[in-house]
């Protein structure tokens, strides 16, 4: 028969892994992991921390079993321990985006006005994908592009985007992507877009979402 001290301990643990993600950098390090693996300077960079406190994180997300690491020389690399932490992730921001009011006005804040960035479906854009009759850009830095992508998308970092969009068909449907439905920067390109006079939407969610439906991508051999 089960004791209440054995009950509690057992909770204890299980909760230990959203206690894990129950910090913000935390959680934007197992956000970025889900585009593919990065070393912790590269993980540092991307949060705007140190390296000894991103190595701190990421202590805490190994304790909790949600990354796995390898070492390459004098540098360190982590990936997320499987998909379900990725899915895990993905739940946890739905679940924010629906119950915390607060989470549309901080994401109003940091992507700006949305209204008239239409989005596109994954259903829409798979649709769109077998008529060939639409330009998919990725706009994630091209280590993640390398890591994996949609199939048929082209690498087109960000700060890259303003000397190629004079290149891009003025007549094709442009849909970009990145990371996921809080990453600026498919909302970024997608203003540059057309501020040139280019018919652009962006993905409704990320790449990581479209490879767990199943979808058609494209990573490295």
């Amino acid at each position: 028969m089960g004791t209440t001290p054995a009950k509690a301990a057992l909770f204890d643990s299980l909760a230990s892994v959203a206690q894990a993600l129950g910090n913000g950098r935390r959680a934007e390090i197992v956000d970025v992991l889900d585009q593919g693996e990065r070393s912790v300077d590269e993980l540092a960079a991307e949060i705007s921390q140190s390296v000894a406190n991103t190595s701190q994180h990421l202590q805490v997300l190994s304790r909790a079993g949600l990354v796995r690491s390898r070492r390459a020389g004098n540098r360190v690399f982590y990936r997320l321990a499987d998909d379900g932490v990725g899915e895990l992730w993905a739940a946890v921001r739905d679940v924010a985006t629906r119950r915390v009011a607060e989470v549309g006005v901080l994401a109003d804040d940091y992507l700006g006005d949305r209204a008239e960035i239409e989005p596109v479906s994954v259903a829409e854009l798979e649709r769109r994908l077998a008529l060939g009759d639409v330009v998919v850009l990725d706009v994630r830095p091209e280590t993640e592009y390398r890591a994996g992508h949609i199939a048929g998308s082209r690498s087109v970092p960000l700060p890259t985007l303003e000397a190629v969009a004079p290149t891009l068909p003025r007549r094709a449907q442009i849909v970009a992507y990145c990371r996921g439905p809080y990453c600026v920067y498919a909302h970024d390109a997608v203003r540059i877009l057309r501020s040139r006079g280019l018919k652009a939407r962006r993905l409704d969610v990320g790449f990581p979402e479209w490879r767990r439906a199943g979808l058609p991508v494209e990573t490295p051999a």
